[in-house]
């Protein structure tokens, strides 16, 4: 059996179990066993990765299998990673394990709550592996459908209305990316060859620009929708105010990432000549999406909407840099994805966290946090400082690459958008010490605050382990940034050969 089928297997055999246990306490402890072998498969793959890389495989993709599903469409099964694939995998892993520690506590319908959850988790891993475009979009169905019953059944607030209202938007998203898609395997076979899904056999011609003109924005705007891009963001603060701790973890950590994963791996990589026609158009909406973004997260005074608007500028500046296609500025994309799933996922944590002792998210009615639950804030100014991008943390080492790269283009048009991205720095600065001032170390308003106990063993579990991937990753990035740059070869060379 192929090792990246396991992340799909897993899942369903933890789904399974939890079918036939009895009571919260058994359902998460097999959630947690569950997660956990993954995760370990996770650091396993990343270790094989490197192997075959050291070894001299040169190999687009390693680990490669294909297997027929649905002949007469030519819909295949098949799976394959390179060095970006296995670092969303590992970051998957991470916050699902994560994940399932902070939601130790729920007891309303456990078993369902995991169940759905993992499944969500299940087509999220199946997405990073896969190599045929339909076989790719129903494991991103899979991903997306479970984000309405988590709301809606385990939500908080105008829950009803906050999933409906992303299930409906991304839905809308993707049919969008339907029409896409299809447009792309229909025009896959310019020589009267067999109709394909496969897109490395896709890569390798050309699709007519007539196609592509028409194909291009449907297929970016539709991964666009999940990856929060201006104007089609508003589902995301609502859907992650009402979402459960472990959902928003999952939701903003993970699944937002699919957005921006497939908008290169397959709007740019498939239709390079179209995305250098039409970048300049989402260049500027994603430049507004990473400066609106922070702006809306100064104007909240509620943790998860502050945190949510955050997430909307963090994630449009990973198209931001798609959009600059140049290496440097799509390494640090893959870079940012990966750091922000992390920080947002522990910004979720903690709030949850938070919100379970206080009874509050409104930032106005809590202060002197540091005095009386000194672990979580600890950690919730790690997070912060993450996110503003202090050196020797992950959020610096993205941003920087990112920036760095942005302005390595000699046009007025791409330093424009770069500077004026670049202005989103400052503006996190300002929410997130602002934060940070009120709610931990402002005056204890609240004298029922003065009887807060600290975190727990589970909840440590939780925020230490994403606290040691957002410090690993800052303090010894080079490691992942090889991984992740010998991947970029094949895109650089597509998008170079379409000037």
């Amino acid at each position: 059996m192929n090792i990246l089928s396991l992340f799909v297997i897993i899942p369903l055999i933890t789904m399974f179990s939890l079918m036939l246990t009895k009571g919260f306490k058994q359902a998460r402890l097999v959630a947690a066993i569950g997660m956990g072998i993954q995760l370990i498969m996770a650091v396993v793959l990343v270790f094989m990765y490197l192997h075959e890389r050291n070894t001299g495989n040169t190999q687009e993709m390693v680990f490669y299998d294909s297997s027929m599903w649905f002949p007469s469409l030519n819909i295949t099964y098949t799976v394959g990673v390179d060095g970006i694939a296995v670092a969303m995998i590992m970051l998957t892993a991470i916050v699902v394990f994560a994940g399932i520690f902070a939601s130790w506590d729920v007891q309303f319908l456990t078993k369902e709550f995991f169940i759905s959850l993992i499944l969500l988790a299940s087509g999220v891993f199946g997405f990073f592996i896969c190599l045929d475009l339909f076989t790719m979009f129903l494991f991103y169905e899979v991903a997306v459908i479970p984000m309405y019953l988590l709301i809606g059944l385990w939500g908080s607030g105008p829950k009803e209305y906050s999933a409906m209202k992303l299930t409906l938007m991304l839905m809308g998203g993707s049919a969008l990316l339907l029409v896409g898609l299809l447009g792309i395997y229909f025009n896959s076979n310019p020589g009267g060859t067999q109709l394909t899904f496969n897109i490395l056999s896709i890569s390798k011609i050309v699709i007519p620009m007539s196609a592509q003109h028409l194909f291009f924005p449907l297929t970016f705007v539709g991964f666009g929708v999940l990856g929060a891009m201006f104007p089609l963001h508003t589902w995301s603060p609502d859907g992650h105010a009402s979402a459960p701790t472990a959902v928003s973890m999952l939701h903003a950590g993970v699944l937002m990432k699919l957005g921006g994963y497939g908008c290169f791996r397959v709007a740019m990589f498939l239709m390079p000549q179209a995305a250098h026609e039409m970048g300049w158009i989402f260049l500027i909406l994603t430049t507004i999406s990473v400066v609106y973004g922070a702006f809306g997260a100064i104007a909240q005074k509620d943790l998860k909407y502050i945190n949510a608007y955050s997430s909307v500028s963090h994630c449009g500046l990973v198209l931001f840099a798609l959009l600059m296609m140049n290496k440097t500025t799509m390494d640090g994309a893959i870079i940012q994805m990966i750091s922000h799933g992390l920080m947002t996922a522990l910004f979720f944590a903690l709030i949850g966290m938070i919100y379970g002792r206080t009874h509050t998210r409104l930032i106005n009615e809590m202060g002197g946090l540091m005095k009386v639950i000194p672990f979580l804030a600890v950690v919730y100014v790690i997070a912060g400082l993450a996110s503003l991008g202090l050196p020797g943390l992950s959020g610096f080492v993205a941003e920087m690459t990112i920036f760095v790269g942005s302005f390595q283009h000699p046009d007025i048009f791409h330093r424009i958008c770069t500077i004026t991205a670049c202005a989103s720095i400052v503006i996190t600065a300002v929410y997130i010490l602002r934060v940070v001032g009120i709610l931990l170390f402002g005056p204890i308003n609240n004298e029922h605050h003065l009887h807060l106990t600290d975190a727990k063993w589970y909840e440590k579990t939780s925020t230490v382990t994403l606290v040691l991937a957002i410090a690993g990753i800052g303090l010894a990035p080079l490691w992942l940034s090889n991984m992740i740059g010998d991947s970029l070869g094949p895109i650089m060379t597509q998008l170079s050969n379409a000037f």
